[in-house]
């Protein structure tokens, strides 16, 4: 499956492996969007103890995984659904980006917030598709 292949080399290029090699499509965006929030959270710790190089470093993480879930979308077959993710990702890139330069914590709280709902949703897609096996885990 293409996507999946995308979301594996998108997971690989920010340097997390655990899982990857057993998880299905939706496990690996689920991974990337915890790989997200956590490098969000991170970056907003770094803001507010003026560590400029660990908050680029967060930054750095989260911009590269934004671009990643970006990559995975499937405009055919996702019709409205990837347009609007792909939006988002974009106005979420373009915050975080401002939030480096400026410094801004508020910036990088708006993101998570936004992001965090749809990692909620991405959470409750197994349950919905219970019918179809998620892992292929041996």
């Amino acid at each position: 499956m293409a996507v999946n292949r995308k979301a594996m080399n998108a997971y690989r290029s920010v340097g997390v492996s655990s899982g990857v090699e057993y998880a299905d499509s939706v496990q690996l965006v689920q991974m990337l969007f915890d790989g997200l929030l956590a490098a969000l959270a991170d970056a907003e710790g770094h803001m507010q103890r003026n560590a400029i190089a660990e908050k680029g470093e967060s930054i750095n993480r989260a911009s590269k995984i934004l671009i990643g879930l970006q990559s995975t979308l499937d405009f055919e077959k996702g019709g409205e659904l990837a347009r609007n993710l792909s939006d988002l990702y974009d106005y979420a890139m373009r915050r975080i980006l401002k939030a480096n330069l400026r410094n801004d914590v508020a910036a990088i709280q708006e993101v998570r917030g936004l992001l965090g709902e749809i990692t909620s949703a991405w959470e409750l897609l197994p349950s919905l598709l219970k019918d179809t096996p998620i892992a292929l885990a041996s």
